[in-house]
Formats: structure tokens, sequence, C-alpha cells
């Protein structure tokens, strides 16, 4: 088998991908219209592959493209491992048919310290309230590019909130199992040059935690992305960018490198234990509840995802 692994796209995501890989050992390729000087390079799916034998595909170009890439991967007859950067796609539809030894979604989170730790913590224990709370001025997200031109900005390239932050909804459905009901509301922001809603706010309702709240934006001079869970025996807060973790009180920090989920997720991928990876059911899930977010806020009303 080849240690060649082909990332498609070559933004930001795309690059960090690439070193990844290319630090785990396996030699890297890439599809790309804007080119990349430390990859062999490559116009489209079907040029590299007169090239390349990859064993391993990351797609990572803009998520109105992702449905369109997978289904030229799976004509061109790949049969290796998929993973496709969140979300899965830009709206629900199915995978096409393939022969793919696996495909699966990028929710990298799963494979954060503190995330593991509160699903270990919730295996015996109901939750009964949650709060989530992500949030970072999109203008510094990506240093260097004017945030007006990214995918993020527009709507057509399946940018927003909810897509770009939906790793809180995936790890909300990975810890708390099905969502039976959800209201939303959504807001734009005029100082922000963009088509797609800066802020989400959403109520849920998860099998196994009837009263959840979240608010998504690309507002948050200071980035943040905390979860605050009640049970009947204790309150459990986790702060993801400072690595905290306390429990009624009582603080456990965890030092997180801001590759270590990533470089866990590839590993998980090329190797033989893929329990934590999201399959694309699970993505699949995450675009329904998106969807459903989409249409409360639309319509004002509850919806059943």
């Amino acid at each position: 088998m080849s240690d060649c692994a082909l990332v498609v796209g070559m933004g930001s995501i795309g690059t960090r991908h690439a070193r990844l890989l290319s630090e785990l050992g396996l030699d890297v390729a890439a599809v790309s219209q804007r080119g990349a000087a430390a990859q062999r390079c490559y116009p489209s799916l079907a040029d590299a592959f007169e090239c390349e034998t990859p064993h391993y595909v990351v797609i990572a170009n803009e998520t109105a493209r992702h449905r369109e890439t997978v289904t030229s991967l799976a004509e061109l007859g790949f049969t290796g491992t998929v993973l496709v950067e969140k979300p899965l796609f830009d709206r629900p539809a199915p995978p096409p048919t393939h022969r793919f030894a696996g495909l699966y979604v990028g929710y990298n989170l799963r494979f954060h310290p503190l995330l593991l730790e509160l699903r270990r913590l919730l295996v015996s224990e109901r939750a009964l309230s949650a709060h989530v709370y992500v949030g970072q001025y999109l203008p510094d997200w990506r240093p260097g590019r004017d945030y007006r031109a990214t995918a993020s900005a527009s709507r057509a390239a399946g940018g927003g909130v909810l897509r770009d932050l939906s790793h809180e909804l995936d790890y909300l459905l990975w810890l708390f199992g099905a969502c039976e009901r959800v209201a939303a509301l959504s807001a734009q922001c005029e100082t922000l040059q963009i088509d797609t809603d800066a802020v989400q706010g959403l109520l849920l309702s998860f099998e196994r935690c009837p009263v959840v709240t979240a608010q998504l934006n690309y507002l948050d001079r200071q980035a943040a992305r905390e979860l605050v869970i009640n049970t009947p025996a204790q309150t459990i807060r986790a702060d993801l960018i400072r690595g905290t973790l306390r429990i009624d009180g009582g603080d456990r920090h965890f030092v997180v490198d801001r590759d270590a989920t990533y470089l866990d997720q590839h590993r998980s991928a090329l190797g033989n234990h893929r329990d934590r990876l999201c399959t694309a059911e699970e993505g699949a899930t995450t675009l329904a509840l998106i969807a459903a977010a989409e249409r409360a806020a639309a319509e004002q009303q509850w919806i059943a995802p």
C-alpha cells in the first residue's frame, strides 16, 4: 500500500492537513487551483490520479463542493479512506455510491481530552441542562486573508456559523444522543460584509439532555469555546480554549497543542481504531440538525430534525 495522501483544497485548513500528514511521514500531494509550493499540486482529481496512488484522501475545499468532490472520487474508483472536512456537505444529501474503505467527517474536537473526559463522565449520568457558547471575530480567523473573500462570508459557498462552527452540534449529538426538537434565532451583522448569518441562538432538546441552549457567532473579539453541563449530582464547566475542566469548583487542567486533535484524528483514520471518528451517517445527522435550525429560525417554530 502506498504511503501517499492527497489533500483536495489548499486554503488554510487544507494547508494545515497537508503539513500534519507530512509530519506523520506520508508523501503528500495536493489538488488545488491556486497551486501549492510544498506539494506536488494538480488542477483536478483526475489529473492527480493519473500520477498518484493515494490510500488516504482529505477533502478540504469549500463546503459547497464537498459532495461533488466525493462523487468524483467515487467515480474514479477510489478504494481507500476519505476524510471530509466538516461539515460533510453544505445541505442534506445522500453520499454517492462508493467503494471507499471508510468515509468520515473531520470533527476533530471528538479527540479533545476535555470532551473525551465529559463523555466518560456522562456514561452513567443523565444531564439535565447544558449551555454551549462558541465565538470568534471572523476577520481574525485567517490572518493575511480578506475574510470577505473566504467561504465563511458566502452563503453560496456553504458558509455561515451553523456550518463553520458545527463542531458544537456534532459533539452535542455525540454526548447526548438524538436531537428531538430545535428552535432558533439568527441575526446578521451590518459591520461584517458577509451574506451569511453572524450569530445563531439555539434551544434544543436531546435524548439524554432535555434542555440545551447554544450560541454560535462570528462576533466575539476574544475567542471562546465553552460548555456548562448540570446533572442531578454535579455542575461541569469546560473551557476548550484554556483547557480547564471545573467540576463543582475543583479545577483540572489539560495541555492541548493546537494541532493535537487533528493529528489524533489522522492517526485514527490511518489506523485500525476508528471508533472516535465521525462517520458519514453521523455527519448527515448533523446536517439534518443544521437544516432544522435554519428552518426553525425562518419559520419561528419548533422543528424536529
